[in-house]
């Protein structure tokens, strides 16, 4: 669902901050989440992508990712940074193969909206699993104890704008600074998002031993601190994704969704533009 606060009623946001409540409830082993996408405000779910994944048995709601975007100014123009968000699956269904899904489906579908432009992406998190899954998944991920980890510019200049005006999108309060060398996050669980503070030994670890190394070393769990990741979705990390992440079998369904998004994109506006007899959107018939 792209941008639900901008086209759903007042009922379906409610439903739909409703279901999202119900898998958090399931996965947090305590305390509420009371930021962004949980609220049922427009206004923040005007700015989300999310993804829900449903059982097909009982269309019952078992995992979830809310994106939300964030606008901000590089090189004097207007961009987006797609915030991958925060991402839940009930502990029923884990490790059934979704993380494929969840993670990299949406913003490889946004890429084909965004006619194969790179999008900039952002991740804050304390878990070494997600350091490592947004690392080895986008393009050009600072920071990280990954081969070619370097902060760029563009991406100290996004990170400043990001801090300044977009907390209330990760549920970080005013209160938390930020180490523009390290792209840390100190003291991060105060502006809603204190139920998502773990502990080091709780936090799910990463296959690769070097990005639970880096977290360790990086942040201090006890004060509760975030990195936050900055990085492009660009055509190789969408190649990537499709070579490593998308199972064997679910090829065709990816292919089916990708046509649908282009079509949408492309083959609509144009014969849109062509029926001259009927009004769609700002187009008019030729003798309206």
């Amino acid at each position: 669902m792209e941008r639900p606060g901008r086209w759903m009623s007042a009922t379906e946001l409610a439903a739909l901050s409703a279901q999202l409540r119900e898998v958090a409830s399931r996965t947090l082993p305590a305390g509420s989440l009371t930021y962004g996408v949980f609220s049922a405000d427009r206004t923040h779910l005007a700015q989300s992508v999310i993804t829900v994944v449903y059982r097909r048995s009982d269309r019952k709601p078992v995992a979830f990712n809310a994106m939300a975007a964030m606008g901000i100014q590089l090189n004097g123009r207007p961009e987006e940074v797609l915030h991958l968000g925060l991402v839940m699956v009930d502990p029923e269904v884990r490790s059934k193969g979704l993380s494929w899904v969840l993670y990299g489906l949406s913003c490889f579908l946004l890429l084909l909206r965004a006619q194969m432009r790179p999008l900039w992406v952002s991740n804050v998190t304390q878990v070494p699993a997600i350091v490592g899954m947004v690392a080895e998944t986008f393009s050009q991920v600072y920071p990280g104890p990954h081969e070619g980890a370097r902060r760029r510019f563009a991406q100290l200049l996004a990170a400043r704008q990001i801090m300044a005006g977009h907390r209330h999108v990760f549920g970080v309060g005013g209160e938390a600074g930020f180490d523009e060398d390290r792209f840390v996050i100190t003291n991060a669980y105060t502006g809603g998002s204190d139920a998502l503070k773990k502990t080091f030994d709780a936090a799910p670890k990463h296959r690769n031993a070097i990005y639970n190394e880096f977290c360790a070393r990086e942040l201090d769990y006890a004060r509760g601190d975030d990195v936050l990741q900055l990085g492009r979705m660009d055509l190789e990390a969408a190649m990537r994704y499709l070579r490593h992440s998308v199972p064997r079998d679910a090829w065709a369904r990816v292919l089916l969704t990708a046509v649908s998004a282009v079509l949408q994109r492309l083959a609509l506006p144009v014969l849109h533009w062509f029926d001259s007899d009927r009004e769609w959107g700002m187009l008019r018939p030729w003798k309206w």
